[in-house]
């Protein structure tokens, strides 16, 4: 007997993803030019508070001509302003900007308010310009979503449908920023989608393309960091030695998490012990910033010269001690202060200093301290984000040094599993923890969609009364023997039933019911294979 082909499908997209797709590829677009705009913003605020000039160069507070003495009230001026507008404007501003776009997209239906869209951006260049050691793709990261989610809630979409714009906008902005299109989209999946359908995957992926596409238009193409692997490096010894540096990354970023959560901590009982609006705080901050650039000019800003640095490998003990012990607390102490800031540069910057700290302490050749430095900088980004895959792929796209990519893997998933078992939140969800929401990284398919209604189901005969009738007898809320558990539940949560009658599809005729108790079934299965061990070797093996 030949069987009929299932109804079912691999996938649950429709036609409306030509219509997210086509908004997409305009808020793609618009994210670009935003974050070129911002980036312009935060040099022309450097220059502004640094220089005295009106300019959009890229320079970094370092080279001021300005006394000693004067540059340490520079970032308190910039957090005064920051706490200002963020108290008369939107507390929405204040931190890092991805657990900002995390929180709207779960709690908020991907709405952001227009006012956010606005402050963050401005907010950002006052902070990072006034010599603030943040990364500017967090805000931008933000600004880019804010924009999507604008856009999106001018049009009749469905939160999931604005959830995707949201998140197409956050991820064109990254890629103009970094000229980083590929991992753009999988920081995307890894850190804000909450799902890996077609649906949202390919809006997404349209709006990064485009956007890093303007990129090289706008600013020019990548990499930003480039490196030239020395070709004599000994890639079976890096391999042995990948794996524990990803370890010793992975608990330095579990101690930079820490260290930045327990300086919010001192400061949330501190200053309430002293009664200190938090409209205050980020000039607190500032004065940290402050001392810590009079002893580490070059901690100041966002320092993407230092990461170049670092990545040609051979650099200086003293801007390795400054970025491990000055920059970290620079940088830690005023973001937990409520200031505008992102944290990837920071941490690229630091985890690159580990890298090529361990490379001088171990002694090896010079030509191979860029490689570590690499290394180093993908798995802090890896342990402290708790994106793998995006670390792996965003480290390659930042310097083009493909050669790297087996031991920067290992190092990677080293850091990953480090901070996935001494971690319970990364650095990015502790934030949405602390404000008293469960967030769960695990993405899994259903454990319904992979058990059928057939399987589950209480048979029973059916009577002559239906033989003959057919369908016309039964309840308008049906369930057919070939679909999923997990259809069914979708079913019952959206009608309220409970419990229904099953229809063979093939013969129109009544063959059971399913209601909750069979749907658990489902479920037990999915915890029986996580929970039960056995050997499967047959007995017979077992016997010789």
């Amino acid at each position: 007997m030949k069987s009929r082909p299932s109804a079912l499908r691999d996938f649950t997209v429709d036609r409306r993803v030509w219509l997210l797709t086509g908004v997409a590829l305009a808020i793609g677009a618009g994210a670009a030019g935003l974050a070129v705009l911002l980036l312009r913003a935060i040099a022309l605020a450097t220059n502004a508070f640094y220089y005295h000039r009106l300019s959009v160069a890229m320079v970094g507070p370092a080279g001021s001509p300005l006394s000693p003495w004067v540059m340490p009230v520079i970032p308190v001026v910039g957090g005064l302003l920051v706490g200002l507008m963020a108290h008369y404007g939107s507390d929405k501003i204040r931190g890092h900007g991805i657990p900002e776009a995390i929180e709207a997209i779960l709690l908020r239906g991907a709405r952001v308010d227009p006012k956010v869209a606005l402050l963050k951006p401005i907010s950002a260049a006052i902070a990072i310009g006034s010599g603030g050691p943040f990364g500017a793709e967090g805000p931008i990261i933000m600004t880019g979503g804010a924009f999507g989610s604008l856009v999106a809630q001018r049009l009749n979409l469905t939160d999931a449908e604005r959830t995707t714009l949201l998140v197409a906008g956050a991820a064109a902005g990254m890629s103009a920023t970094f000229a980083a299109p590929i991992a753009a989209i999988l920081l995307a999946v890894e850190l804000l989608l909450f799902e890996w359908r077609p649906r949202s995957l390919v809006p997404v992926a349209v709006a990064s393309l485009i956007a890093g596409a303007l990129r090289i238009v706008w600013l020019g193409a990548g990499p930003i960091f480039p490196v030239e692997l020395h070709s004599a490096i000994p890639m079976g010894q890096t391999l042995l030695v990948a794996g524990p540096l990803g370890i010793l990354v992975g608990f330095a970023s579990a101690g930079l998490s820490r260290l930045m959560y327990g300086f919010e901590d001192a400061f949330e009982h501190i200053c309430g012990r002293l009664h200190v609006h938090w409209m205050w705080w980020p000039a607190i901050g500032g004065i940290g910033i402050g001392l810590g650039g009079v002893f580490f000019p070059r901690g100041l800003g966002v320092g993407y010269d230092n990461i170049a640095e670092l990545l040609r490998g051979n650099a200086p003990i003293g801007l390795l001690v400054g970025i491990l012990l000055a920059k970290s607390l620079m940088w830690a102490f005023s973001l937990s202060s409520g200031t505008s800031g992102g944290v990837l540069a920071p941490l690229l910057m630091i985890g690159a200093a580990v890298g090529e700290s361990v490379a001088r302490l171990a002694h090896l050749p010079i030509e191979t301290q860029a490689l570590w430095a690499l290394m180093g900088m993908g798995a802090m980004l890896s342990g402290a984000l708790g994106v793998p895959l995006t670390a792996i792929l965003f480290s390659l796209e930042l310097t083009h040094a493909l050669p790297a990519l087996l031991p920067l893997a290992l190092a990677c998933i080293a850091s990953y599993l480090v901070t996935s078992l001494v971690m319970p939140r990364s650095i990015l969800t502790e934030k949405l923890s602390r404000r008293g929401y469960h967030l769960s990284r695990e993405y899994g398919v259903d454990p319904l969609e992979m058990v059928s209604v057939a399987d589950v189901m209480t048979e029973y005969s059916v009577n002559a009364m239906q033989e003959e009738d057919g369908l016309q007898a039964l309840p308008e809320v049906l369930a057919y023997s070939d679909e999923t558990c997990r259809a069914v539940a979708e079913e019952m949560a959206t009608t309220g039933v409970t419990s229904m009658q099953v229809i063979d599809r093939e013969t129109g005729r009544v063959c059971g019911t399913i209601g909750a108790q069979e749907l658990l079934m489902g479920r037990k299965r999915a915890v029986e294979r996580e929970s039960e061990r056995n050997r499967s070797f047959p007995v017979e093996l077992r016997r010789k």
